[in-house]
This record gives C-alpha cells, structure tokens and sequence, in this order.
C-alpha cells in the first residue's frame, strides 16, 4: 500500500468514525482522541488528512447529503414533470422523502445545520455544490409551475420553499416542543408543499 492509499484509507476511516459518533450523540459526541482510538491511530495523525475538526465534519455532513440526495433521487418521479398537477404531486413526494430522512437520521441530519465554522472562515466552494445540488431537485418541478421564471429565480424560489418545508420538519421533530407521531408529520408536510405548489401555478 503506497503511502497515498494509507492516507486515503485513513480519511475514509475518519470520516466513517466520525459519522458514525455523530449519529450516536450529535456533534457533541465528536473527540479527537475517540476518534484516534475509534480508527487506531495517533491523534497528531488526524490532522495530517483533515485540517481541523471542522473540516472533518464537513466531510461527513457532505456524506449525509449524499445519502440523503439517493433517497430524493428514489422518491422523484422520473423525467420532468408535465404540468401542474404532475410537478406538485414530485414536490410532495420530494418533501415527505426529506421528512422521513430527517426523522430516521436525525443527529447526522441536525449536524448538517448546526454545525458552525469559525467566525472568518467561510464554506468551501465544493460543499456549496453539494448543498446547490439538492436544490435542484426542487426546482425541477418548480419549471412546470412557473415557466417563465429565469433560472436564478427559480434556484432561490427552490430554497425558499425547502426552507418551509424544513420548518415544518424541524418543529415537527423538536423534542423540546411537542414533537409529532411520524405520520402526523408527513400529512403536515405535505398539507404545507402542496398548498405552496398549488399557489405558485402559473395562472396564463
């Protein structure tokens, strides 16, 4: 094995360890020296592959968009969706895949918005991709529902209307409030995405 295969190796051990303290116990459950432990390596070797913490749970928040892209990607209907009805019903089905990842990975689900870099030090271009391209999946079925939206305007009405549905999910999911059975949630989800999509129709 070449040194660059061990450092690979090592990466990939890391961000598996990492993954997997996250979703045991959230962001707090993350240490350097469980980590070294957890991966049988010395703790100076951690910072050899990974810059900091930081970005080793970016490394693994880009993970959890990975899977949770897969799951948007199973719930799409295939192709585009022709008209109005068929846009709204792969909006509703998009958001209820979103509630039900969120309800079945939720420590490494909250990791990827609770996680804060330092003050000064902004987000990487290539996990901003990573996020952008979720957004796609929205705006997809928002080209049927408005037409004649430019694409940036579509892209932004895409966040904006995932940021609703990711409310819903968030209160819906807060133990600290009352949170709700699964399938309370999902009805509420889609009560929410559907009578967004159904407002947003292209009257002409």
């Amino acid at each position: 094995m070449t040194a660059a295969d061990r450092r690979q190796a090592l990466r990939e051990g890391l961000i598996a360890a990492a993954g997997q303290a996250i979703a045991a116990e959230g962001l707090a459950g993350l240490r350097a020296r469980d980590l070294a432990r957890d991966v049988g390596c010395a703790l100076g070797a951690i910072y050899n592959v990974f810059a900091d913490l930081d970005d080793l749970v970016l490394a693994v928040n880009a993970r959890t968009l990975a899977v949770l892209e897969r799951d948007l990607a199973r719930a799409r209907p295939p192709g585009d969706p022709q008209g109005a009805e068929a846009a709204i019903a792969a909006l509703e089905a998009l958001a209820l895949a979103y509630a039900d990842f969120a309800a079945a990975n939720m420590l490494r689900w909250r990791a990827v918005f609770d996680h804060r870099l330092p003050r000064g030090r902004s987000v990487p271009d290539w996990y901003v991709s990573e996020q952008a391209r979720l957004f796609d999946y929205v705006a997809a079925p928002l080209r049927a529902l408005q037409p004649r939206l430019v694409a940036a305007e579509r892209a932004l009405l895409a966040r904006s209307l995932f940021s609703a549905v990711h409310g819903v999910v968030v209160l819906g999911l807060e133990e600290k409030l009352q949170a709700m059975p699964r399938e309370v949630l999902r009805r509420q989800v889609a009560t929410v995405v559907t009578a967004l999509a159904r407002g947003l129709r292209d009257p002409g």
